[in-house]
């Protein structure tokens, strides 16, 4: 008998990038809001923009933690990190095509990896599947 089917591995991963994706915004998310890890580099201003990053990132990533509202969640999301990384990256460093070198990389997978989730929702391993068998 198997420890994990294909199923179980699935889910299994799915839940950790989640866990890891969403761990990295609520990360994000304080730093724009709370300065938690030294905040902001000098410098730079912390915009209207910024905190609405901001909020989107740790109340996102929260909600991406915990899976629930986890398709529309992720959507934005995906958007909010597309924005991102056009208006942070590669239009202010140049390179737009090239994330190596407007160090848009993190941006870029973000975005991408919460589109994936919009597209497949958060998995067994979590709130919305819950909600889902309760109703």
């Amino acid at each position: 008998m198997a420890i994990l089917n294909r199923d179980k591995s699935k889910n299994t991963t799915l839940f950790l990038l989640r866990l890891a994706a969403s761990y990295i915004f609520i990360q994000s998310g304080g730093l724009l809001l709370f300065g938690w890890f030294g905040g902001m580099p000098a410098g730079v201003p912390v915009t209207t923009l910024l905190t609405i990053a901001g909020i989107l990132e740790l109340v996102g990533g929260v909600a991406i933690l915990l899976g629930i509202f986890t398709r529309p969640v992720a959507f934005i999301l995906a958007g909010e990190m597309a924005v991102a990384y056009f208006i942070g990256h590669a239009m202010p460093m140049g390179h737009m095509w090239v994330p190596l070198l407007n160090q848009g990389e993190p941006a870029m997978l973000l975005c991408f990896i919460f589109l994936y989730f919009a597209a497949r929702g958060a998995g067994s391993l979590s709130l919305d599947a819950k909600l889902r068998k309760a109703y």
